[in-house]
């Protein structure tokens, strides 16, 4: 890359992370999706890119990467928002809108019926182990993730961000930390402030982590005991099993779930929007029509009774 290419580069960078407020991860990732094209297509200059060495990395992804059609749809925005960036200070370039994206096939999303929640939420209760405390402690951990997640629509990421700081004695509400680094309010149902609440306090340490790690031999450092995305990932499984649920769940269906359910019950889908952290309405959008199907699979199976009968013949 060349050295005015690649201060073009460096300078959309800096506004994605400070001017737009995105994430350091999708910094990186935009700067690895640039350096793929610009080296592949041995790009040294704004005006060498053109429709043809698009098309040509286009085939090239395609062919020999065999990566799936929505990273492939990555790397074009990536592309995309710096042709743009490149518009706005007015240096000649292709034009943004001449790029088009790969149509995806519809997502397919698995999301829960209320009593398939009601089973994983209620999963925990056939645990116990009054004679250790460490256990019971774990399984109130546990309860109160399973419940949060339901009750806000957290990411997983976001989930074990939080602290105990967060949680308020007296309000419902939560401010979390998104993409973006943007933050916002979710509410805590009453149900899941109290498997909180009960939770820290059997709680004795003095991490500053919400959900934390408990073990019997645990040597006391300086390390955080944050629970992992990857251990949330691995106790709903277990819950899930525990349940006998034959889904795959994981922490993105209570996700699902939780839009699907207040799409359901008559919340509006710009609501849904702020409360899922979602940029753009367009992917809040996907569960409008998730809820018509899933809405069709309840009448389906809970109405069994509303046949016409057949006249009898007089």
């Amino acid at each position: 890359m060349s050295n005015p290419l690649k201060q073009l580069v460096s300078e959309f960078l800096e506004e994605l992370e400070i001017g737009q407020g995105r994430s350091m991860k999708t910094v990186e990732n935009y700067d690895h999706y640039l350096r793929r094209f610009f080296g592949q297509q041995n790009i040294k200059a704004v005006a060498d890119i053109d429709m043809d060495n698009v098309r040509g990395f286009r085939r090239y992804l395609n062919e020999q990467t065999g990566v799936s059609l929505t990273t492939q749809n990555y790397h074009f925005i990536a592309l995309r928002q710096f042709l743009k960036y490149l518009a706005r200070r007015d240096i000649l370039a292709l034009a943004a809108e001449k790029i088009g994206l790969a149509k995806l096939p519809e997502r397919d999303i698995d999301i829960l019926y209320p009593e398939e929640v009601d089973a994983l939420l209620t999963a925990s209760n056939r645990l116990s182990s009054p004679n250790d405390p460490l256990i019971t402690l774990s399984i109130a951990r546990d309860r109160a993730i399973l419940h949060t997640l339901f009750s806000t629509g957290l990411r997983i990421s976001e989930l074990v961000s939080l602290d105990r700081d967060d949680i308020s004695s007296i309000r419902d509400e939560l401010p979390v930390r998104g993409k973006g680094n943007k933050v916002r309010v979710v509410f805590l149902s009453s149900e899941a402030k109290q498997t909180i609440m009960s939770y820290l306090e059997k709680r004795h340490d003095t991490d500053p982590a919400l959900f934390i790690r408990h073990k019997k031999t645990l040597v006391v450092t300086d390390a955080s005991l944050r629970l992992t995305p990857r251990t949330v990932q691995r106790l709903i499984k277990k819950y899930a099993a525990l349940a006998g649920l034959t889904k795959d769940i994981t922490p993105h269906t209570l996700r699902h779930s939780f839009a699907t359910d207040l799409l359901s019950n008559g919340a509006d889908v710009r609501q849904v929007q702020q409360l899922l952290g979602h940029a753009s309405i367009t992917t809040t959008q996907i569960y409008t029509h998730l809820t018509d199907v899933h809405l069709h699979d309840i009448h389906k199976k809970f109405h069994h009774k509303g046949q016409i009968p057949t006249e009898s013949a007089e």
